[in-house]
């Protein structure tokens, strides 16, 4: 019963269905090991199901989506302190830039370090997953945007902090949390959008580029290329999408 109530928790939050049925095999393989070791006399996670998926498909935003968020006047932090606003504003340029232009997941661009950027060669080193390594490149508007905040804005925000050599800090010199780039985009975006979003428009649209699954699997830091499979579905949806709406006799 508090393996169920714990599983009915995290459906109340913002989980993907994925996780949880992972977190219910976790539990299963632990209380199971119990058992064959001795710890418990018996399992209770024996009728413990893992939650099914929804089938929906990950949230993609279409180009004109797109370019309404990037290309977003920017908010005001403060009306009566201009360069704060102007910080601000760098910041989430940045972030917006590097979220779509590289794929990262949120928790990776929170954590990165100056260090991990080398911005002559357009790569970010992303320290993913279980410590894992990978390189990504990044386009012109991306190194651009994080020229920009790295030699004007983030000076600023971090001129009376402890906030060390990361990249991205709040309006407090604090290092920026995930919960803050929600904010950035409720703020930012015409429509509800989750950072993740930004990582499957980034995957979707190089697999409509044409690059291969594997190589889509080592941008994104997939594990299993099985992960990676529901973007060649999400390709496929919206090639239906513009045939629909494009051909005289769909």
């Amino acid at each position: 019963r508090v393996l169920r109530r714990y599983l009915v928790h995290l459906a109340e939050r913002p989980v993907a269905t994925r996780t949880m049925a992972r977190r219910a095999s976790a539990l299963r393989r632990y209380f199971g090991w119990q058992v064959r070791t001795g710890g418990l006399p018996s399992d209770p996670s024996a009728g413990l199901r893992s939650p099914r998926g929804t089938g929906r498909l990950p949230q993609v935003l279409t180009d004109a989506q797109l370019n309404d968020l990037l290309d977003a006047a920017p908010t005001p932090a403060d009306p009566d302190d201009d360069s704060n606003a102007r910080a601000r504003e760098q910041r989430d340029q940045a972030v917006l830039e590097l979220l779509y232009g590289s794929g990262l997941r949120v928790s990776e661009l929170c954590g990165l370090r100056t260090g991990d950027l080398d911005l002559d060669q357009g790569l970010v080193t992303v320290w993913g997953k279980g410590s894992k390594q990978r390189r990504v490149p990044l386009g012109d508007p991306c190194v651009h945007a994080l020229r920009a905040w790295l030699r004007e804005g983030r000076g600023q925000m971090v001129a009376t902090s402890q906030v060390g050599d990361r990249v991205f800090v709040n309006l407090r010199g604090n290092p920026l949390t995930p919960r803050d780039v929600r904010r950035l985009l409720d703020r930012r975006s015409p429509i509800p959008t989750h950072p993740h979003a930004l990582r499957h428009t980034f995957a979707t649209h190089v697999l409509d580029g044409g690059a291969d699954l594997r190589s889509v699997q080592e941008l994104l830091g997939h594990e299993d290329l099985a992960t990676t499979q529901i973007y060649t579905h999400v390709s496929r949806e919206r090639m239906r999408d513009v045939f629909d709406r494009t051909h005289p006799r769909a």
